[in-house]
C-alpha cells in the first residue's frame, strides 16, 4: 500500500482515503500529481504552494462509476494532446464546487465556477483548470461517468463541457443535493444499497445532462425506467423523516399512478413500502450505534426517521435485527453492531 493510503471496505465497494499527511513537504506535491494522474487522468500540475502542498481525497468505488471528494492547496492543471495520447480513460467527469472558485477551459468554452456550481469535463479533450487561491483549500466532489455508460449523443454532450450547468431547480437541485450527501450516506449503507447508490448517481447525472440537451425522449425505454427509479430512490432517501412518506406520496410527487409505481418496483428486490421501512431502520440503527448521539432517546431517533409510534418501531426493529433498539445501543459498547437476519 502506498504512503498516505487508508482503505476500508464499504459494502460492495471500497472506500479509499489518500493524503499527503505521511509524505514530507517537498515530496507531497509530486506525490499528489502522480496520484491524480492514476486516479483521474494524466495532467501537468503547478502550484505556488508546491513546497508545502497538502491535499486529501476520499474515493468511493460504486457500480459503473466512482465518487471522489477532494480537498487540496490551490493549484492549476493542464491536460495536453500528449497527455491524451499517453492515456485516455474515455470518461466524463461531473464535479460540484464546494470551496474557492475554479476556472475551467475546454473546447473553446470558458467558465468561472463558484461554490454550488456544477460543470462537466471530458478526458478526451485538452483542458486547463485553475483552482483559485483565496487563502483556503479548494474542495470539489467528482463523479466519474464512463462515456459508454452515458446513453446520450456524444457530439451534443461534448458541447456542455466547461459551461456552468443550472442547479437551482429540478434534476440539477436533486443531483447537487445527492452528490453533497453521497459520501456520508454511503457509509451507512449495506452492500445492496451501496450498489444502488452507484446506479442512482449515474442515472441522476444522465437525467441532468439529458435535460440540458433536451434529449430525454431519445433515451431507450430501459434507461428511462432506470432514470425514473433513480429519481424515486433519491426522493425516498431525502424524505425518510416524513411520517407520511409512502407509495401515494411518491407517486404524486413524480406525476405517475400508484399502480405504475408498484410496477416499476416489480423487478426490484423489495416493494416500495419495504424499501422505505428498511432504509428507515438502517438510519435508525446507525444513529443508535453512534456515540455522538447517545444524548438522544430511542423515541427521538425513531421519530427522526419517520416512525410515529415507539412501540411499533421497537417491534419492527426486533423483527429486522433480532434484538431491541435498547439492546442494539448497548451492543455499541461491545463493538458488535447488529446485522439484519
Amino acid at each position: 500500500m502506498e504512503r498516505g493510503t487508508a482503505v476500508g471496505r464499504t459494502g460492495a465497494g471500497t472506500s479509499v482515503h489518500l493524503s499527503t499527511d505521511s509524505v514530507s513537504g517537498p515530496e507531497g506535491f509530486g506525490w499528489w500529481g502522480d496520484m491524480v494522474s492514476r486516479a483521474v487522468m494524466p495532467v501537468s500540475l503547478a502550484s505556488e504552494h508546491a513546497h508545502h502542498f497538502t491535499g486529501e481525497v476520499t474515493m468511493l468505488e460504486l457500480v459503473d462509476t466512482e465518487f471522489s471528494a477532494f480537498s487540496f492547496s490551490p493549484m492549476s492543471a493542464r491536460r495536453t494532446p500528449d497527455h491524451i495520447r499517453t492515456s485516455d480513460p474515455e470518461n466524463y467527469f461531473l464535479f460540484l464546487v464546494h470551496g474557492s472558485p475554479i476556472g475551467l477551459e475546454q473546447r473553446r468554452n470558458n467558465a468561472l465556477l463558484r461554490a454550488g456550481d456544477v460543470a462537466l469535463f471530458d478526458t478526451s479533450q485538452p483542458l486547463a483548470c485553475e483552482f483559485q487561491d483565496q487563502g483556503r483549500h479548494s474542495r470539489v466532489s467528482v463523479l466519474r461517468l464512463p462515456r459508454a455508460a452515458v446513453p446520450l449523443p456524444s457530439h451534443k454532450t461534448d458541447r456542455l463541457v466547461a459551461t456552468p450547468l443550472p442547479t437551482r431547480t429540478g434534476s440539477g437541485a436533486l443531483l447537487t443535493s445527492y452528490l453533497a450527501g453521497l459520501r456520508e450516506n454511503a457509509e451507512h449503507c449495506g452492500p445492496t444499497e451501496l450498489r444502488r447508490l452507484g446506479t442512482m448517481a449515474l442515472e441522476l447525472a444522465v437525467t441532468f445532462l439529458g435535460a440540458r440537451l433536451d434529449s430525454a425522449p431519445a433515451l431507450p425505454i430501459e434507461s428511462r425506467r432506470r432514470v425514473l427509479l433513480a429519481r424515486i430512490n433519491a426522493f425516498v432517501d431525502h424524505n425518510l423523516h416524513e411520517p407520511d412518506l409512502g407509495p401515494a406520496t411518491i407517486a404524486a410527487h413524480h406525476h405517475i399512478s400508484v399502480r405504475l409505481l408498484h410496477a416499476l418496483f416489480e423487478e426490484e428486490p423489495e416493494t416500495v413500502s419495504a424499501t422505505i421501512r428498511r432504509r428507515r431502520l438502517e438510519r435508525s440503527r446507525s444513529d443508535l450505534l453512534d456515540p455522538r448521539l447517545r444524548h438522544r432517546t430511542i423515541g427521538e431517533i425513531a421519530d427522526r426517521w419517520g416512525f410515529r409510534h415507539p412501540a411499533a418501531f421497537s417491534r419492527t426493529f426486533r423483527e429486522a435485527y433480532g434484538i431491541s433498539p435498547t439492546e442494539a445501543r448497548s451492543a455499541r459498547h461491545d463493538k458488535q453492531p447488529c446485522t439484519p437476519h
